[in-house]
């Protein structure tokens, strides 16, 4: 299915394709949701790092496998083509007519296949609710672009990607760990899971006019341009007042407040959103997602090792 043979060939994907084409810098956010859920776990005295990178691996597989049918399915319907936004930002091989087809969707189910086989030995560790997670996020990531439902299309993509990075991965990470269900790793997670939902709000509504014009109703496209942006604002806004919220509860320490650091890069972004969105405002969203992570991330593993609050 693969080949080392240059970009361009229409027998096949290259490895350096493959690997570009799977979106690889947005591997953050996954790997964002799997330590927040691990490190969740941590702080009930429970952690494996052999299970952790076992998680990891299989959800980073699955992130690639959702990324690569998204693109076999917009180009299949039309959405992607070349001349079309996404091909000026990144490498899209299928849009651009380099690879076949039937090509990318192999590639994609044999990505969803080192996902499956990840989360059959943990189920085998961890109990059978891993499959049971792990079947949710597959299915949503499916139905994202596949017809007949494909709910990126019917303005759901934001509330999809909210719910498999803000609460599934989370909340399978933290299972893979404890081997118990809960509502931690998911409460916990929201705020990640909100900037998560963020990157690919701004994404959309930088691409309305583009969207709109092939029938691609994204909820940027419902909404308009003006009500998106403020809804970019308020969920900006929430991600910061939810993290105040669980340490003011105690469900956090005093330093999850570290992630008030982020606020400088935080209300630039919030005032961008107020006029014309400009090209790069979904990776100036993603860079701010990052920051906000690996310190919420940093002040879990301070709460672990210096309790001091």
């Amino acid at each position: 299915m693969f080949s080392t043979r240059a970009v361009g060939h229409p027998r096949g994907l290259s490895v350096r394709t493959a690997f570009l084409s799977a979106r690889p810098w947005s591997f953050t956010m996954t790997f964002s949701s799997v330590t927040l859920g691990t490190l969740l776990a941590a702080l009930e005295g429970k952690a494996d790092l052999l299970l952790y990178f076992l998680t990891l691996g299989g959800m980073v597989a699955f992130h690639a496998a959702t990324n690569i049918l998204n693109d076999y399915f917009d180009v299949k319907h039309g959405v992607d083509k070349e001349g079309a936004p996404t091909t000026r930002y990144r490498l899209h091989p299928g849009a651009e007519g380099e690879v076949p087809l039937s090509t990318i969707l192999d590639f994609s189910l044999a990505l969803y296949a080192v996902t499956l086989a990840a989360a059959a030995y943990l189920a085998l560790v961890s109990g059978p609710a891993i499959l049971i997670i792990t079947g949710a996020g597959v299915l949503g990531s499916v139905l994202y672009t596949s017809d007949p439902v494909v709910l990126k299309a019917r303005g759901a993509g934001e509330v999809t990607v909210f719910v498999m990075w803000g609460l599934l991965i989370p909340l399978g990470a933290y299972v893979v760990q404890t081997r118990a269900l809960s509502w931690v790793p998911m409460v916990g997670a929201i705020p990640v899971g909100l900037f998560v939902a963020l990157v690919l709000l701004a994404n959309n509504i930088r691409d309305i006019s583009y969207d709109g014009s092939v029938n691609t109703r994204t909820i940027a496209v419902r909404l308009g341009e003006r009500t998106a942006s403020r809804v970019y604002g308020w969920l900006l806004a929430l991600a910061y007042i939810i993290v105040l919220g669980e340490v003011l509860s105690g469900f956090v320490s005093a330093w999850s407040l570290l992630v008030l650091l982020t606020l400088p890069g935080a209300v630039p972004l919030w005032k961008m959103f107020r006029g014309p969105v400009p090209d790069d405002a979904d990776p100036k969203t993603a860079a701010l997602a990052l920051q906000f992570a690996v310190l919420y991330m940093v002040s879990l593993v301070l709460s672990i090792y210096l309790p001091v609050f």
